[in-house]
């Protein structure tokens, strides 16, 4: 074992001179010191990087802001549903008391309200019967044995109508399903 470990403190390096006295062909010299082309084009890619990544914070920002103002009165627009859904109830009722000139007067508030809303960005979702049932607009209450063959899974019936604040679902159709 001995001849072993003299062999060992024979391959031990130590600080080379050259290092110490500065030698330009030292590759260590090299490396550390880069040359201004080298430095502008880091620095130049570090800003183009450091613009796009901005930039892209601009716009996710100004969507979030938009998204932000088109939804911020969802919630009084659900409470305004209720008295639409009122609204169409009476029209209803007054109809079958036969009083034109009410029926009249209720229909005109009904529609000027529903313009208002609709301008805000309001709109049904348009459901038939006969329809297939989508999950992502309805709402299935109860099956009921299909009145034909043909209406088997698809809407029988609709018992209150869905809206949509722009693109987003904010109540769904009330449907039945036929069997």
């Amino acid at each position: 074992m001995s001849e072993n470990h003299d062999i060992y403190d024979d391959e031990q390096t130590f600080p080379d001179e050259n290092s110490q006295n500065g030698d330009p062909e030292n590759p260590e010299n090299l490396t550390e010191e880069k040359s201004a082309q080298e430095v502008l084009a880091e620095e130049k890619d570090r800003y183009i990087r450091l613009y796009a990544e901005f930039e892209n914070y601009k716009k996710r920002t100004a969507k979030e802001r938009m998204e932000f103002f088109q939804y911020a009165n969802q919630d009084m627009m659900i409470s305004m549903l209720e008295i639409l859904d009122d609204f169409e109830r009476a029209i209803k009722e007054i109809a079958k008391t036969e009083n034109e000139t009410d029926l009249k007067g209720v229909e005109l508030i009904y529609q000027k309200f529903k313009n208002k809303l609709a301008e805000k960005g309001l709109k049904p979702i348009e459901v038939n019967i006969g329809d297939d049932f989508n999950v992502d607009f309805h709402e299935a209450i109860t099956q009921i044995p299909a009145p034909s063959e043909d209406l088997k899974g698809k809407i029988v019936d609709v018992i209150e109508t869905g809206y949509q604040l722009y693109d987003k679902v904010i109540r769904f159709s009330k449907v039945i399903i036929g069997n």
